[in-house]
């Protein structure tokens, strides 16, 4: 019996910290439809545990030199061969892959420690907080090819700004990590060496916050995002602060607070820690 080779990773660890790896170092973790599937799987899987609380943290991540390389090279010799119907439905799932990662209930971070090339950026962008190495490069490839960054473009423009985005969009410029930072698209730049030590660093950050307001407050920001300033909108912010500062979690962080002390939630963290060293 032929053993189905996996392209992708899930752990999750005791403190619900989940770690998504891309695993296809051979080809730098380019992707095609099956790791876009497994990815999809996988994410099904988080957005259920982050919603019922046993995820708090998905770093997404990978295996090798490079972050991704975008699509793969027999995956695009493939697409060659489909006619219209057959690119939508493979778009449709690069497109579930994107908004899958973009509305997980928890905080996320990306973790690009080589080449984000293509659809790589898009992955990046997805995620709530991006930390890079010094040898992170970017790059929106796609107009080379006489393709567009078309499914990952309302993601990359919302990090890069519409200004920027179509700048490189359109030069398919190679953005190395400082101009990352600077544009935008990434959070952190750290030393080769310590992107690891850097991204623990941000776990036990987000830890520290309370997994019931982080839920609320990813959701709340992607509601303000689409409508900015309407009646509707300002009511919603007034009923979230409203119904957190009433919750079990609230009064829990509001009472630790006064009294001085840590909030149950990061004590957990904290034994959980100290049990696995």
């Amino acid at each position: 019996m032929t053993e189905t080779k996996s392209f992708s990773q899930l752990s999750i660890d005791e403190r619900g910290v989940a770690r998504l790896t891309l695993n296809r170092p051979e080809v730098h973790n380019a992707f095609d439809d099956s790791l876009i599937a497994e990815l999809n799987e996988h994410l099904a899987k988080l957005h259920d545990a982050a919603r019922h609380g046993e995820v708090r943290v998905v770093v997404l991540g990978s295996e090798g030199k490079s972050f991704s390389a975008g699509a793969d090279l027999n995956w695009m010799k493939r697409m060659v061969e489909y006619d219209f119907e057959g690119n939508l439905a493979d778009s449709r799932k690069l497109s579930q892959l994107m908004h899958g990662l973009d509305t997980l209930p928890c905080p996320t971070v990306c973790r690009v420690q080589g080449a984000a090339f293509g659809g790589a950026v898009g992955l990046a962008a997805c995620c709530d907080i991006v930390i890079a190495s010094e040898k992170a490069k970017f790059c929106l490839s796609e107009v080379k090819i006489g393709l567009s960054p078309a499914v990952i473009s309302p993601y990359v423009q919302r990090a890069l700004g519409s200004r920027q985005m179509r700048r490189y969009a359109l030069t398919a410029e190679v953005i190395d990590a400082d101009q990352a930072l600077e544009l935008g698209l990434a959070h952190q730049i750290v030393g080769h060496n310590h992107i690891d030590e850097a991204v623990e660093e941000m776990i036990a950050t987000l830890l520290a916050g309370s997994p019931q307001a982080q839920r609320a407050t990813k959701s709340l920001l992607a509601e303000v995002a689409r409508d900015t300033d309407s009646k509707a909108t300002r009511e919603h912010t007034c009923r979230v602060i409203s119904e957190l500062r009433v919750s079990a979690e609230g009064q829990e962080g509001l009472t630790s607070f006064f009294e001085k002390r840590r909030p149950a939630w990061a004590d957990d963290n904290t034994n959980s820690s100290e049990r696995r060293s």
